[in-house]
């Protein structure tokens, strides 16, 4: 009987360390506040950082790709015109080597001059992450697709 238990922990022992060794260790969550985060901050080089070298970005008809581009037509050519960016996650998940989540965003638009009203931008949004060579999780692809821009109440 002591044999008997000893092959049923020893089982159960390895049962939880295969289940444990499969479980990724990265939580989207958290990725995206290091992403709104910087956003918000208008931290231009730490947004950088988190893309990956072979990012897309797709928002409407436009559609960029690789980290140069993308960082220069979207982060740094709308950085200055939108603030306080929101998601609302509708689904989340991951695995050992991508992580995503998708929803609804809200941000503030910053007027053109100021005689004009402060505007409020919402729509979906999906942001897939992917873990690269060196075991680093960078944002791979993000899609946005936008509502006209109302005036903010």
């Amino acid at each position: 009987m002591k044999s008997f238990t000893w092959i049923l922990l020893a089982s159960a022992v390895a049962a939880a360390c295969t289940k444990t060794a499969g479980t990724p260790a990265v939580n989207v969550q958290t990725l995206d506040q290091q992403f709104i985060g910087a956003w918000n901050s208008k931290n231009a080089i730490q947004l950088d950082t988190l893309l990956a070298d072979d990012v897309h970005f797709l928002q409407g008809e436009a559609h960029y790709q690789g980290k140069s581009e993308v960082s220069d037509k979207w982060i740094r050519a709308t950085m200055g015109t939108i603030s306080n960016l929101r998601l609302n996650v509708a689904s989340s998940g991951n695995d050992a080597q991508t992580a995503y989540e998708g929803g609804t965003y809200q941000v503030d638009v910053l007027p053109a001059n100021p005689a004009q009203p402060m505007g409020e931008g919402t729509g979906n949004f999906v942001l897939i992450w992917k873990k690269n060579a060196k075991g680093a999780w960078k944002l791979g692809y993000a899609q946005l697709e936008g509502l006209p821009v109302r005036v903010r109440q």
